[in-house]
């Protein structure tokens, strides 16, 4: 029997109303295996455009019968304590990420879920790019799933797509939960799963739709993005994660990359996920 599991879904002031619903109708109407519960966490004050998906995914209309536990922040505190803070009012040990401008796939949940009951703690699976249209795929941001891959490719590079993730919440408080490090806290909570002995895999198919608007690959670079990536890089030093010459590695591949034009960005990008290691097809 499959375990129970909440779906949670942070949403703030910046996303579009109309990309939100969608986001809120796929994982919960829309999927072949419905969550249990919908976690909404809403990151400071929003437009009423938000406020009216919020109330119509409250009463039932948008998510077909799933319960809907919104969680309102009264200040907009970041995606790390968002998250923080939605985690804590998820009922199940099982937890799906999802964003409120990304569509879920109908058969993501079906093909995921069954896997935390293999024994994995973190997984994710490919994801698609796509622009305007959401029947218009691009760019496919796939990694391996065997884990010995995983643990290596995370000493340059974060191998799991946050979009997609599935993990227990056990796993992710043990390793001390989400920490604010600007635009990297993901990678940095997943890195200390991985050193807490997490067992992780990846799904090799498609499940999530990734959208991305104007600017999506100038946002990955510039000052503040780099300062993260410093205090990232030393932090997974300190601990004994990497050693010092894959830190001055990273500083170098990861600094260039920060700096890049943003033409080059994305050509760079389906470049690096092709290098994969060890794959298999999970």
């Amino acid at each position: 029997m499959l375990e129970p599991f909440s779906v949670l879904l942070p949403v703030y002031a910046g996303d579009v109303p109309a990309h939100f619903e969608r986001s809120v109708r796929s994982v919960t109407a829309d999927q072949a295996l419905r969550p249990d519960e919908l976690v909404i966490v809403v990151d400071g004050p929003v437009p009423a455009g938000i406020s009216a998906v919020l109330a119509r995914a409250e009463s039932g209309t948008l998510c077909a019968g799933v319960g809907v536990r919104v969680v309102s922040l009264p200040d907009n505190v970041g995606l790390a304590r968002a998250l923080d803070a939605g985690l804590a009012a998820c009922t199940h040990e099982v937890v799906a990420r999802a964003d409120a401008d990304d569509i879920s796939l109908p058969h993501r949940f079906a093909r995921q879920v069954p896997l935390l009951a293999e024994g994995y703690d973190l997984l994710s699976s490919t994801i698609v790019e796509f622009e305007h249209d959401e029947r218009r795929w691009g760019l496919r941001r796939a990694w391996p799933s065997d884990p010995d891959a995983l643990a290596r490719i995370a000493r340059l590079a974060d191998p799991f797509n946050h979009p997609s993730v599935v993990y227990r919440r056990g796993a992710v408080a043990a390793a001390g939960g989400y920490e604010h490090l600007a635009r990297l806290e993901d990678y940095w909570l997943f890195i200390r799963m991985l050193d807490q002995g997490a067992r992780v895999t990846n799904v090799a198919e498609p499940l999530v739709l990734y959208r991305i608007g104007a600017g999506a690959y100038r946002r990955r670079g510039g000052w503040e993005l780099f300062r993260s990536e410093l205090t990232l890089q030393a932090r997974m030093l300190g601990m004994g994660f990497t050693t010092p010459w894959q830190y001055l590695r990273n500083l170098v591949v990861r600094g260039l990359w920060r700096f890049a034009p943003p033409f080059l960005r994305r050509p760079g990008y389906a470049a690096f996920t092709r290098w994969r290691g060890d794959d298999d097809t999970r």
